[in-house]
């Protein structure tokens, strides 16, 4: 209890999965841990979509508070659907990237010949990236690399090694998100510091290893976009490719998940005293069917009415996870990991 009566505010780490367009339930999740005014955010991390709503969330927090936060979000969203602000030429290359996730489109193409395929070298030789266009106009990256309130951990895989980079708040640009961002079939490697980098997707999606040494801070919340599991056996290409997507994008996660249960084993049974590892409690926002139901070719429409269903569904997940887990926060972890590894 503090000086004037208030019960402290339980601290959390959160950790964003990227998914196109279905980042718009992140949106939905986020606004209600923070219109619920319980919670001070200690750090974030993110991949691809992931990534934006963490830059952003994090410059409005700097900049306005739970309130600035909040109303951050909500005009990113709106600037990058399609009654939003980008140009033509911008709103053809977002609905391309968001088409990406398409498992039904990526399976056509590749199908088709090597001399029909165009490389974004060809295909976008100027580089164009309306995300960028959208992030900037609303984030202060120099105000927010100087801030210290939020810390902030964005991945992005290293096209020449394969091994995840994750950029920290204090060096954050426009261009280390848009590297977290890059899928490789739409737009150039982004290079920075010579080095090439694609989505963060591949290699972390979300990172949560920063929160282990970084912050002293113990629960992540994670919310989830790809399911781990789906029940049933796909049979249609579309339902084939998006439940190979869905695994890709959560081995990092699982390997990740894998690491935790070891250490917090190996804590229990005191093995790991004086030693600077930690056990970390682990609690998840998901959308469970109704999220589910949404097929991968959602991830590619940019329709506002669909990000605000996406929006109030990701709430009402974020309200349920409150109602049933608050109590639980600081205490003990509410996902159980062991069920994702046997």
């Amino acid at each position: 209890m503090s000086a004037n009566g208030t019960k402290p505010k339980k601290r959390i780490n959160l950790a964003l999965q990227g998914g196109g367009a279905h980042g718009a339930f992140t949106w939905g999740a986020l606004d209600a841990l923070l219109g619920d005014g319980r919670f001070e955010i200690s750090a974030v991390s993110g991949a691809s979509a992931g990534a934006m709503n963490a830059v952003v969330l994090a410059d409005g927090l700097r900049e306005g508070g739970v309130d600035g936060a909040r109303k951050q979000l909500g005009q990113f969203w709106r600037a990058v659907s399609l009654d939003g602000q980008l140009n033509a030429a911008q709103r053809s290359l977002f609905d391309a990237w968001l088409g990406a996730f398409d498992p039904l489109n990526f399976s056509e193409r590749l199908l088709q010949s090597a001399s029909n395929f165009l490389s974004p070298y060809e295909l976008n030789p100027l580089d164009i990236n309306p995300l960028r266009a959208a992030l900037v106009k609303l984030v202060d990256f120099d105000a927010l690399r100087a801030s210290d309130e939020v810390k902030l951990f964005i991945s992005a895989t290293n096209v020449t090694t394969g091994r995840i980079k994750v950029f920290h708040r204090d060096e954050l640009t426009a261009e280390m998100v848009m590297a977290s961002a890059c899928l490789p079939t739409l737009f150039k490697a982004v290079e920075i510091g010579g080095v090439p980098y694609w989505d963060g997707g591949f290699s972390g999606n979300p990172p949560l290893f920063p929160f282990f040494t970084e912050t002293d801070c113990l629960d992540i919340v994670l919310i989830q976009l790809d399911p781990i599991e789906r029940p049933g056996t796909p049979d249609s290409a579309a339902e084939i490719m998006q439940r190979m997507n869905e695994i890709t994008f959560n081995a990092p996660l699982i390997g990740e998940f894998r690491a935790i249960d070891f250490v917090s084993r190996l804590i229990d049974r005191g093995r790991l005293k004086g030693t600077h590892y930690k056990k970390i409690r682990m609690h998840l926002i998901e959308g469970g069917k109704a999220l589910a139901a949404y097929t991968a070719d959602t991830k590619m429409q940019a329709d506002y009415d669909l990000f605000k269903k996406l929006f109030d569904l990701g709430r009402r997940a974020g309200e349920k996870f409150i109602a049933d887990n608050y109590a639980a926060i600081g205490e003990h972890g509410t996902l159980e990991l062991r069920q994702y590894l046997a």
